[in-house]
């Protein structure tokens, strides 16, 4: 049982919000009923997290609260604007005024569309997240990125908006399957490439207990991964600037999800190798060293993350994806890539001729 109790904030003004990382903080009632608005809950989950955890979040409500629940398919390829309108069919058809709360249970793929739901229903409700898979405790819960994903790009319909508070249980992840442990891995040592070298030689220290789930060390990098995006999103809110370097790997990975099939590879999968990409291109460009990389690499694949893309990848379905990627701006590709260990920097400015050189390393010929 993890001993961890903290209280991190995400500073954006009026719209500032708590992040509460504590073990049992699923069955807080006190702090949960007083983020929830009004007198109405939507509580959106999936076919997976529901049977596991619901009961518990119902029985800490205030009785005095009308309760509706929308269960929603479990996986990334079901993250889509068709899913989505059953959020709004259960709201509408159960009355539900811009004085209600949505409440996310789930991963990653629940929190952004319950987010979106909550951004777009009415114009606008409140909404609290109660992630329940390492990925989504460490990202996805905290920034205010809410979305759904089109056949032709990943995240491409969606908007900026704040949770009231999200509520990070460090306990629920006793019931996360091995893989999605691993994928939302890649996205604590991400943290450390961009933002935090001493947290990036604490992840290799503890190499041995994250491969054993030590809850202690576990929840420490929750915390310290959340205070990391905590302070770059109170910096950037809207990714104008210096909150792209969160990004890291993404645009590799975002190609890797769409080129594949959503579901085919866990964006946290998708995410190792395109950092192992970015930091192999950073590399190149003599920004780090090889062994650099390869420390990486080993960390990633201790964790039992992927850490090369696929092999069918043709260069054209690279750039095809790539160049629909939400950090283009005016034409120019955004990579995020290394400057050194612990600090990430934004090139918008590489050549195409080097960047598919560098893609024909790793595709068919």
């Amino acid at each position: 049982m993890s001993t961890l109790n903290t209280t991190l904030n995400v500073q954006l003004g009026e719209r500032s919000y708590p992040i509460y990382i504590e073990s049992g903080v699923l069955d807080d009632s006190v702090r949960l009923n007083r983020h929830i608005k009004g007198k109405q809950v939507v509580i959106i989950s999936n076919t997976t997290v529901a049977p596991l955890y619901i009961e518990r979040l119902l029985s800490g409500l205030d009785s005095s609260l009308k309760v509706s629940q929308v269960l929603l398919p479990d996986g990334e390829e079901h993250k889509t604007l068709a899913n989505l309108e059953q959020i709004f069919d259960t709201a509408l058809t159960d009355n539900h005024n811009r004085s209600t709360s949505f409440i996310a249970l789930g991963g990653g793929v629940v929190g952004d569309m319950a987010g979106f739901a909550a951004a777009s229903y009415q114009r606008g409700v409140h909404f609290i997240q109660i992630p329940t898979t390492l990925l989504a405790q460490v990202d996805s819960s905290v920034g205010g990125k809410t979305g759904v994903n089109h056949p032709l790009g990943k995240n491409m319909i969606g908007a900026f908006y704040q949770p009231q508070a999200v509520f990070i249980d460090p306990d629920v992840l006793d019931s996360l399957p091995a893989r999605e442990y691993a994928a939302g891995l890649a996205e604590v040592i991400k943290y450390g490439l961009i933002c935090d070298p001493a947290f990036y030689e604490w992840l290799h220290q503890h190499k041995d207990d994250f491969v054993a789930r030590d809850k202690a060390v576990l929840s420490e990098a929750i915390k310290r991964s959340c205070a990391a995006k905590a302070r770059v999103v109170a910096e950037d809110e809207r990714e104008g600037g210096v909150r792209a370097i969160l990004n890291l790997g993404h645009t590799f990975g975002h190609a890797i999800e769409a080129a594949q099939g959503y579901g085919s590879w866990l964006h946290g999968e998708a995410v190792a190798a395109g950092m192992v990409l970015a930091a192999r291109l950073s590399a190149s460009r003599g920004s780090i060293t090889d062994n650099d990389v390869d420390r990486l690499i080993q960390w990633l694949e201790a964790m039992g993350l992927p850490t090369a893309p696929p092999e069918d990848m043709l260069i054209s379905t690279w750039t095809q994806h790539m160049l629909r990627d939400k950090k283009v701006v005016d034409g120019r590709l955004r990579l995020v890539l290394l400057d050194e260990i612990g600090k990430a920097c934004i090139f918008d400015d590489l050549p195409q001729a080097e960047l598919e050189s560098f893609l024909a390393t790793f595709t068919p010929s």
